[in-house]
């Protein structure tokens, strides 16, 4: 008997499944403006036979593929470059999939919420796990930035579910001026690895400032939704 992975488990006639609301997107980045109408020129562009599944792939293996060369550079840090080359694809892929879809009219957007940011966990885990091998960045500041990387997403995400805000930004700081950031201090790894050497490497500092910046994020902005909340739900 076959089946196919859309038709099973079916658990329709026991659970009652209530209509979904999708929640208003918050995009208030330095860039989103411009990348706003970028993403949607290419969107418009891309070849029929590319769907936002292929795009969402892709970024996610350009992710991990980053974190691999960061692995890499400890041996030789020409893999820097191909850190950068593989962040630009993960712009590509991440940033145009639900763009993709929403041009074409082909939202999904349970299954898309749903993949698209598990794929962003597992992707920050193989990049921030790279850079902890990588000899440019102590192994406990980039665990560090992924805790706190980890649990700024789960804010984001229940505040999405009480809410119906989803931010993709915090401080008019989203994901590709983070992108960015790491691009520009690849490049510049190649000629500076250490700061006011020998003494400081250049990604220790710069994890440090980011680690501090989106603990300050997920503090204030966790603060002020339980503040929403609560005054939205006050007991009387």
């Amino acid at each position: 008997m076959s089946s196919s992975v859309c038709e099973m488990p079916n658990f329709s006639n026991a659970v009652h499944q209530p209509g979904f609301q999708d929640a208003r997107r918050i995009h208030h980045s330095f860039v989103a403006r411009a990348e706003k109408r970028g993403l949607i020129w290419i969107a418009k562009r891309i070849p029929s036979w590319i769907n936002s599944d292929h795009l969402t792939a892709l970024g996610f293996f350009a992710q991990v593929m980053c974190g691999t060369s960061y692995a890499m550079a400890r041996h030789n840090r020409y893999w820097l470059v191909g850190g950068v080359a593989f962040l630009i694809l993960n712009w590509f892929g991440d940033s145009l999939d639900g763009n993709l879809a929403r041009v074409r009219k082909q939202e999904r957007p349970r299954y898309g919420f749903y993949v698209d940011h598990l794929l962003d966990s597992f992707g920050a885990v193989a990049m921030l796990g790279g850079l902890a091998l990588s000899g440019y960045m102590h192994p406990y500041i980039a665990i560090g930035l992924l805790i706190a990387f980890l649990l700024l997403s789960i804010q984001s995400y229940l505040a999405t579910y009480t809410i119906g805000e989803f931010h993709l930004s915090f401080w008019r700081f989203g994901p590709t001026e983070l992108r960015i950031l790491l691009a520009v201090g690849n490049l510049a790894l190649l000629r500076w690895p250490r700061v006011l050497k020998p003494h400081y490497r250049l990604f220790d500092i710069g994890g440090v400032c980011g680690l501090v910046g989106m603990t300050a994020m997920l503090v204030f902005f966790s603060a002020k939704n339980i503040r929403r909340l609560y005054c939205e739900e006050r007991i009387r």
